[in-house]
């Protein structure tokens, strides 16, 4: 069977998938439901590029798997349970009849395996974000947005569709120790210790990249910011994404997505 059958068979329906809540331990179920609301919440915002792109997070326990999206599903379609759980090899772990995107394994497992903060990983492809990975000068600090996150942003050169298993050393060379990074003339990547970390910094990176977008292409000169301005917003930002705004803006995205459609947490 060739992929489009795979594809074609794969109704996606969450009413016809078993529901895996008390089958999995409580703390994989609670990771599922989260990450299924990430899903839903980048397709609300409009983030989704069709059924591409990736979120992943990383199951709580030594075995360092994670899950991922089940390649063939539109990102408003699933749900805690049709996450498929795959090894840092690829295999899935479980039954799924799904199967996952290669790429996706490809940049988000290597940052799985390297970095101990890493249980959530955002992916994406939108119009602004792919238009400032083909500025040559990247993300700019036109705006607080921007310069909240500048000091923790990371380059990656593009190599082609991701498929290619030794890009993954450069990907972890090239992000180091940040939590943001630039897939250059590709998309943009945000990591988190949680969903909702992951989603906060993805949120405040694509605003940041629609404002740089509108502001070069109004026509006028830009106004830069005091010497010495965007480094203290950085530093402020270093503190801004895990803890306090979390905290309080995830609930509040929950409660949106509950009122939009509850169904990702089945």
């Amino acid at each position: 069977m060739n992929v489009l059958e795979k594809v074609k068979v794969q109704v996606p329906d969450e009413h016809a998938i078993p529901s895996l809540e008390g089958k999995v331990s409580a703390e994989e179920w609670k990771l599922r439901v989260d990450l299924a609301a990430t899903y839903r919440l980048v397709a609300l915002h409009g983030w989704d590029d069709m059924i591409f792109t990736h979120i992943s997070a990383r199951v709580p326990g030594p075995d360092h798997h994670f899950l991922i999206n089940p390649y063939g599903m539109l990102f408003e379609e699933i749900t805690a349970s049709s996450l498929v759980k795959i090894d840092v090899d690829g295999n899935k772990v479980g039954e799924s009849t799904y199967f996952v995107n290669p790429a996706g394994f490809t940049i988000h497992s290597a940052l799985h395996m390297n970095r101990d903060d890493a249980h959530c990983i955002i992916h994406v492809h939108t119009t602004d974000g792919v238009a400032v990975s083909a500025q040559a000068d990247g993300l700019l600090p036109l705006d607080q947005h921007a310069m909240l996150l500048c000091g923790d942003t990371a380059y990656h050169d593009y190599e082609g569709v991701a498929l290619d298993l030794d890009e993954r050393d450069r990907l972890v060379h090239d992000i180091g120790d940040k939590h943001v990074m630039i897939l250059r003339n590709h998309g943009t990547l945000t990591l988190g210790k949680s969903c909702a970390d992951a989603f906060l910094r993805m949120y405040y990176l694509e605003r940041a990249c629609s404002m740089q977008v509108a502001a070069l292409g109004g026509g006028a000169k830009p106004n830069w910011p005091n010497q010495g301005v965007p480094e203290k917003t950085a530093q402020q930002g270093s503190m801004a994404f895990e803890g306090m705004m979390s905290a309080l803006a995830w609930p509040a995205l929950l409660r949106k997505l509950d009122r939009v459609d509850p169904s990702y947490k089945h």
